[in-house]
């Protein structure tokens, strides 16, 4: 395969019909803000391109615009200030599939990307843990979920890009074919977009690091040997226009076990977690051996396989008891419980339910894991060493109405939290507002860190819930603002919060991204240093020297 630091664009393919355009203020009211709750929201209209040629189109009107997908984002990053908002509902074109990846349309939702890759037995392995995201989305943000812990971010499984840029020429970009050139007077280096008209623009790359952890979506990406579909992914719609994506796929697709843990307490759930990726590891390490690779789901890994680990704090199951959400989706919370994990691991392809049953049967009172049985054998042993075998929920294969009743319960909790934030909004007024934390830490520092999380709220007087990707050391914090001074020490709190990841060797930004949220910038520039900032900003300047796309999303135009 060729490669080097230069690639040139193409035109726009597709016609510019009448592609729809609103501007009713009732039909743009939708658009004005997104699961952040971010306040202020306006715009002119929303337009709805169905090709490239009409996003080009769109952007050579030479107005701001702001593309958004299903509006989840949970940092301001999709609530417009006043720009054009370009929503990428109709690119939602899934072609050119293959066992081993699919060429998706940015608007394409992860739910029905879903259902068609189980229809041909295939698996998009970082699909965050909401569903409903578009798949440009999770691009924009180098999003990713729960499980992480084995497959790393969406960066890891996008094998190209199309973007269009905002001079209306278009990039198709494959992974490995364009990677930053080294040069004298550019730190890290560089690229070179050759322009229809031969113009040549040089691209810096920005001069920054990431910390040493499992994700992080803080800025665009940088450092020596950069391939350009990484500067795009996680660039959050500043850069370009993402039109799609092609996502690198599993073939076959795994089985699923997930089970439901109560504990007593947070430590208890940081014991179980670690334990968890310790067996995980050891199946891992034992792959390899056999040849299977990392994670493999061969038949010959016995062992246990863990994509994620999920927690959910004190104050999130009191949220569910609260919203009766137990008895709705019809899953037992013993009264004890102070804290809950959901572990969600994977089986060999082949492994249904009559045979996980079996390897309970196999389940005995040996106190080391690997001692018998086979993965769910062994993950029983381990809840039982915990003491918590008998209280846990387990949803095995082919048991999917358990399964999706276990991950409602997930999904419950930052539903009834943000309800309450809208409730609070109601009774106070725009003064208050969604205050969320996504903060990461190396998971041996984890149980110190949320330690110190708890200390910080507590000093405060805060109503809060934790929840997260325990698995990846990933989390939540929540803070339930009830007035606008409380609000305000909201703000200080969480800003303390993303500086302590950093002392921890984490990122306060792991996979939401920045958005328009103050004091997510302030820890972008805490994080990368204000050199690092101003390098991402000339590099912005290079692609997009009229600041036409998402101004002030991740830093002020």
């Amino acid at each position: 395969m060729s490669r080097g630091c230069k690639v040139a664009t193409r035109a726009p393919r597709g016609e510019v019909g009448h592609f729809r355009r609103v501007r009713d203020p009732d039909d743009v009211a939708p658009f004005l803000e997104d699961a952040a709750h971010f306040p202020g929201g306006h715009s002119p209209e929303v337009c709805f391109p169905t090709c490239e040629a009409e996003v080009a189109a769109l952007l050579a009107e030479a107005r701001p615009v702001l593309v958004v997908g299903v509006q989840s984002s949970l940092t301001g990053g999709a609530t417009p200030r006043g720009e054009v908002v370009l929503s990428s509902a109709r690119l939602d074109r899934m072609r050119d599939w293959t066992r081993t990846g699919v060429s998706a349309g940015a608007g394409v939702i992860l739910r029905d990307l879903d259902q068609q890759l189980a229809a041909r037995d295939l698996y998009f392995p970082p699909i965050p843990t909401y569903d409903g995201a578009s798949v440009g989305g999770v691009v924009s943000t180098n999003a990713a979920g729960a499980a992480t812990f084995k497959h790393g971010t969406t960066r890891e499984w996008i094998d190209g890009l199309t973007v269009v840029l905002a001079c209306g020429e278009v990039l198709d970009i494959e992974r490995g074919r364009v990677i930053a050139g080294a040069g004298d007077d550019v730190a890290d280096g560089f690229f070179e977009i050759e322009k229809l008209d031969g113009e040549l623009l040089r691209v810096p790359v920005p001069r920054v690091a990431s910390p040493h952890v499992a994700k992080v979506s803080a800025g665009y990406g940088g450092g020596p040997a950069l391939d350009l579909v990484d500067l795009f992914v996680g660039a959050e719609g500043t850069l370009g226009v993402v039109t799609q994506a092609r996502l690198r796929l599993v073939a076959p697709r795994p089985r699923f076990m997930v089970v439901l843990v109560p504990l007593a307490g947070e430590r208890e759930a940081v014991a179980l977690a670690r334990d968890l990726r310790e067996e995980t590891r050891r199946t891992w390490r034992a792959g390899q051996r056999l040849g299977a690779g990392a994670g493999s789901n061969a038949d010959d890994m016995r062992g246990l396989d863990v994509a994620a680990v999920e927690y959910m704090d004190a104050r999130s199951v009191q949220v569910l008891r609260e919203d009766g959400v137990a008895e709705r989706v019809g899953v037992a919370i013993p009264p004890s419980a102070r804290a809950l994990l959901l572990v969600q691991a994977e089986l060999p392809a082949d492994y249904d339910r009559a045979r996980a049953y079996a390897d309970l049967a196999a389940h005995g009172s040996a106190r080391d894991a690997r001692e018998s049985g086979g993965p769910v054998a062994r993950l029983c042993n381990i809840l039982q060493v915990h003491g918590v075998l008998d209280a846990s929920v387990p949803a095995l294969p082919e048991e999917d109405e358990r399964r999706r009743a276990l991950f409602a319960l997930r999904e419950a909790v930052p539903e009834g939290v943000n309800r309450r934030v809208r409730e609070t909004q109601q009774r106070v007024g725009a003064v208050v507002s969604k205050s969320g934390g996504d903060v990461i830490v190396p998971f041996d520092r984890l149980e110190e860190a949320l330690a110190r999380y708890r200390a910080l709220i507590a000093d405060a007087g805060l109503d809060a819930a934790i929840w997260g990707h325990i698995s990846d050391g990933n989390m939540h914090p929540n803070l339930l603002a009830r007035s606008a001074q409380e609000m305000d020490t909201a703000r200080r709190v969480q800003l303390a919060i993303g500086k302590l990841a950093i002392e921890l060797g984490g990122s306060p930004m792991a996979e939401h991204g920045t958005g328009r949220n103050p004091a997510k910038k302030a820890l972008l520039e805490k994080l990368h240093g204000a050199g690092g900032v101003a390098s991402m900003r000339a590099t912005k300047r290079a692609l997009d020297p009229h600041w036409q796309l998402a101004p002030g999303v991740l830093f002020d135009a």
